[in-house]
């Protein structure tokens, strides 16, 4: 078991890991290549590990209907977020329906990110 949790690490690379030298001898790792503050470059990476595990969850925790609502309502999809309203109209639902199927949806989502064990696949509508 231990052979295979260590295949997984093996292709990992971490900012900080020396990748050369200079030309004083001085070591050099991918920070230093990237040119930006640290704090920068942690954060962003850190973001696209946070937007992975959220579309991640989604895909597992969300029926379809409210995966759309979320994906609409925060921009997700493409980037130009929805009032309630527009998303009603595109769904051919209510307003306040659309408002219970986002607070549906962000319960479960908060509750699969805060459960250590995976939630149980609900069918689409």
């Amino acid at each position: 078991m231990t052979i295979r949790s260590n295949k997984k690490t093996k292709s990992e690379v971490s900012l900080q890991d020396p990748i050369g030298v200079d030309k004083e001898g001085n070591e050099i790792s991918l920070l230093d290549i990237l040119g930006t503050e640290n704090d920068e470059v942690l954060e962003e990476v850190e973001l696209k590990i946070q937007v992975k595990k959220l579309y991640q969850k989604m895909a597992k925790v969300l029926k379809s209907r409210e995966r759309t609502v979320i994906e609409l309502r925060y921009g997700l999809a493409n980037g130009g977020s929805k009032t309630q309203r527009e998303i009603a109209k595109l769904l051919g639902i209510s307003r306040s329906y659309v408002s219970r199927i986002e607070k549906r949806a962000i319960k479960k989502l908060s509750k699969a990110f805060n459960c250590s064990t995976e939630p149980i696949i609900e069918d689409d509508e």
